[in-house]
């Protein structure tokens, strides 16, 4: 078994994810959220989805980058 870097748990169905050559490990989907999903910068919550970006910053969505100043965005065309 392996212990989850979040919460501590070990657990026998954990599981490894590797980000930028670095192997994390994680007991729940719900922690590797919290631990490498990256934050909206205008409203920061999780970005769990496609979200976008803007020279290097992540937004949830296009409105949150509209709200940071940023033009051109869209969350569909």
């Amino acid at each position: 078994m392996a212990k989850c870097e979040v919460c501590g748990n070990d657990y026998d169905k954990s599981f490894t994810v590797t980000m930028k050559g670095k192997a994390h490990t994680f007991d729940s989907f719900e922690c590797a959220i919290h631990a490498l999903a990256p934050k909206c910068s205008h409203c920061a919550c999780k970005i769990i989805g496609h979200g976008v970006e803007n020279n290097g910053t992540f937004y949830c969505c296009a409105r949150c980058a509209a709200m940071s100043g940023v033009t051109g965005l869209e969350d569909r065309v």
